[in-house]
């Protein structure tokens, strides 16, 4: 992992009071180095040594976990490997409206807000060739080794192998894009609306780090400036248009929907 540490790197520089970097397994001692260099902070020899009230990104049997105090999040697609599966993940919402009419050859797609790349899974299993964009470093480190391990999963692998995580201000990143692309796909929804315990403690932990908000007009007026043939942007079932702007059509759920923008008919 540590020659692909600084891949990519976002040259925004952040600043995280009270976390450390820990290696409980020897063998990542370098990539535990390698990593808090990247972020600017310090390598502790063990959890323990950490106060309740601290994160530390701790690199342990499983992968690189996120942790605080007794709250601890880490990225694992085994999750997903039932909904990836070619008979399930052709009736994902994300799927379905993400699709072309017609398509030909292999469709690029942009997650313009990769999180913890769960969606953009669904966009790879889907065939896209996708490009996530995570502008906060240190969810960026844990999407970074979730996509290693998955590339490791047989059921996954080659859908992993059709992902590129870019450490980056999307907003930025789009403004100056030259490529064409075919889909670009938003998720700027706060955890805090959704109500899975799941969902509850990852927001716990990454509400601690010092992220800079979305703005979601910049982030919409981003995504036009590319001219994809899509954009799609995923919003609570009852919430607003993103920056008001009403979308050629959506798919709905119970809790969420997708709202489309058709840009080449």
């Amino acid at each position: 992992m540590t020659d692909n540490q600084n891949n990519d790197k976002n040259d925004t520089q952040h600043t995280y009071h009270h976390l450390y970097v820990c290696a409980e397994i020897p063998r990542y001692k370098n990539d535990a180095q390698a990593l808090a260099e990247h972020l600017q902070v310090q390598v502790i020899p063990k959890m323990s040594d950490a106060k309740p009230d601290e994160l530390v990104l701790c690199y342990g049997r499983e992968g690189l976990s996120l942790s605080c105090g007794r709250l601890s999040m880490r990225g694992d697609f085994m999750t997903m490997v039932s909904r990836v599966r070619e008979e399930m993940w052709k009736h994902e919402m994300l799927v379905k409206a993400a699709k072309f009419k017609n398509a030909e050859g292999t469709l690029t797609a942009i997650d313009a807000t990769a999180g913890m790349g769960e969606d953009s899974l669904l966009l790879a299993a889907a065939g896209f060739q996708v490009t996530l964009y995570e502008y906060d470093p240190v969810i960026a480190a844990l999407l970074r080794d979730t996509l290693r391990r998955a590339k490791k999963i047989p059921e996954i692998r080659e859908m992993a192998g059709r992902m590129k995580l870019v450490e980056a201000d999307s907003i930025e990143s789009m403004g100056k894009m030259l490529d064409f692309v075919d889909l670009i796909y938003l998720d700027p929804m706060f955890p805090e609306r959704q109500k899975t315990g799941l969902i509850k403690k990852k927001f716990q932990l990454l509400q601690k780090l010092e992220s800079p908000c979305r703005d979601e007009k910049d982030l919409l007026a981003a995504a036009l400036q590319v001219k994809p043939k899509k954009i799609v942007i995923k919003r609570p079932a009852k919430g607003p248009y993103i920056a008001d702007e009403k979308p050629d059509y959506s798919i709905m759920g119970k809790a969420i929907r997708y709202d489309c923008f058709t840009l080449v008919k």
